[in-house]
């Protein structure tokens, strides 16, 4: 590791990387050395750049944030990568552990929580928002929960965006994939979770407490 720990911002709005750039240069064992908006470019600028720490966004267009860590652990088993999302709910959590972030906070923790965690990951330490550590260690494993885990990644961002009401073809704009690839995603993410309707991903939603009330 260099120096200074070299630090690449993922984030598809330019505002919030300009946010996460002002937090982090207040240390000044930070560096910033790429931006990327989309999961494609994220990976192409790491196998470009090799920074000592991703702070990846989960939402992201393209291939989405947790296909982005997937591939890049993939290419690079050391790769340290920071989840810093706007969910704070477990099931995204434990999803962006399994593709092998080494950290997660969210959007609305403390500013100098973000360098804290930064500088954790990079020295290969897990990180773990203080509050949602607490809910992850009491979490139980139900059945619903099983079967939200057959998904894929870019299945289950298609599936909370159903469950929150959206159609196939809004649902394909918010992703920016085609409309008849967003309906395939449809029918088959009801045929893994066993279910028909919108309003029954609604329901293991809720159940799973994917979003707040």
């Amino acid at each position: 590791m260099s120096q200074k720990i070299v630090v690449m911002l993922v984030d598809d709005h330019a505002v919030v990387r300009a946010g996460y750039r002002l937090l982090l240069k207040q240390s000044d064992r930070i560096e910033i050395v790429r931006e990327a908006e989309r999961g494609e470019e994220a990976c192409q600028y790491y196998a470009e750049s090799r920074p000592d720490v991703v702070v990846m966004d989960l939402s992201l267009p393209g291939i989405g944030g947790l296909a982005a860590i997937r591939r890049i652990r993939a290419r690079d088993p050391q790769a340290r990568i920071l989840a810093f999302s706007m969910h704070d709910e477990i099931v995204y959590v434990e999803r962006a552990l399994e593709a092998g972030a080494g950290g997660y906070i969210t959007k609305s923790c403390a500013p100098e929580i973000l360098v804290e965690a930064v500088l954790a990951v990079a020295h290969g330490e897990p990180y773990i928002e203080t509050e949602i550590a607490q809910r992850l260690a009491s979490q139980k494993v139900v059945g619903a929960k099983v079967k939200l885990e057959s998904l894929s990644a870019r299945e289950f961002d298609v599936f909370c965006l159903l469950a929150q009401g959206f159609t196939p073809r809004e649902v394909a704009d918010q992703l920016r994939l085609s409309y008849k690839t967003a309906a395939n995603y449809s029918t088959l993410i009801k045929s893994k979770l066993g279910i028909s309707t919108s309003a029954e991903m609604a329901k293991l939603a809720f159940q799973q407490a994917i979003f707040k009330v």
